[in-house]
């Protein structure tokens, strides 16, 4: 039941299939809530999880919230928040918070989320900035990455792999240890069991010099939308500015394939980082985190 209301629902990506969701399982102490009316009929679903008293929209997930059915009347939104608060407080919940989808992944607009949590006192926690093409729209590609992408065209090659491994193991993992200290979010065993799970969601395409892997960018596709949901470069690769080849590839790909957007995350007080994807062709979207006490 619930898969299938996230197939059809009006706000929903695969993120929210129980499939994904579950992959890290032992992570989180999931919470997740289901909404129906009087008559027995599913309304919305909150994939989220729990910690001690706290409800989190479900902190496994680039985004969340209270997802509605594909006809939902936003009329009913107040009381299905209502259901959902009851709910909570008979369960001894003191607070919740929720993680919005960002509006360029709802099949229709569902902004009225946002107001009426604005209406029972939701606060705004966080305000994230989530760059994105509109790819109905002409490209507003800069003049000078245009320029060097035509300069390295011939010398790159374009690789959709069916292998994770080169990316994960020669460029993602070592470039974000050796740059953040850090580890990818899925281990390549996860990234590879989404893949057999979601095979046409997620894609990775390479970028190859002279035979040798030289960038990678990781796509989780839904609907209309594309995410870049992992990108890494090697030395050498940077300086043939590989991951541009890479991403003005993909966009011109999916743009002529009438998808809506080219998803390229969020950015955080990183003014160079901003700039790279404004020039690559972005704009800037907001996504709120709201909070509200029960």
């Amino acid at each position: 039941m619930w898969n299938e209301f996230v197939a059809n629902a009006k706000n929903a990506t695969f993120l929210f299939h129980r499939d994904f969701m579950e992959y890290h399982q032992d992570r989180f102490d999931d919470f997740s809530l289901m909404v129906f009316d009087e008559k027995n009929k599913l309304k919305a679903i909150l994939p989220a999880n729990r910690v001690g008293n706290i409800l989190y929209s479900h902190q496994g997930l680039t985004y969340g919230g209270i997802v509605f059915e594909k006809n939902h009347n936003p009329i009913n939104t107040s009381n299905i928040i209502d259901s959902i608060l009851v709910f909570l407080k008979e369960a001894l919940f003191t607070t919740i918070f929720i993680k919005s989808i960002p509006i360029f992944y709802h099949k229709s607009n569902a902004a009225e989320l946002d107001y009426f949590l604005f209406q029972k006192g939701a606060t705004i926690e966080n305000r994230e900035m989530n760059l994105a093409i509109d790819l109905r729209k002409d490209w507003k590609l800069s003049k000078s990455k245009l320029k060097h992408f035509k300069k390295v065209q011939t010398k790159l090659d374009l690789v959709e792999e069916f292998d994770f491994n080169p990316f994960w193991s020669q460029v993602l993992t070592p470039r974000l240890f050796e740059k953040y200290d850090t580890k990818p979010v899925h281990t390549l065993d996860e990234i590879l069991y989404l893949k057999e799970k979601f095979s046409t969601n997620i894609i990775q395409y390479s970028a190859y010099f002279e035979g040798e892997i030289v960038a990678g960018i990781t796509i989780f596709k839904n609907d209309k939308v594309v995410k870049s949901q992992y990108g890494a470069i090697t030395k050498v690769g940077e300086k043939l500015r590989a991951l541009d080849f890479l991403f003005i590839s993909l966009i011109e790909k999916y743009k002529n394939q009438d998808y809506f957007f080219f998803d390229m995350g969020t950015v955080l007080h990183n003014e160079g980082l901003l700039n790279q994807k404004i020039e690559l062709g972005c704009d800037v979207f907001t996504n709120d985190h709201y909070s509200l006490k029960i």
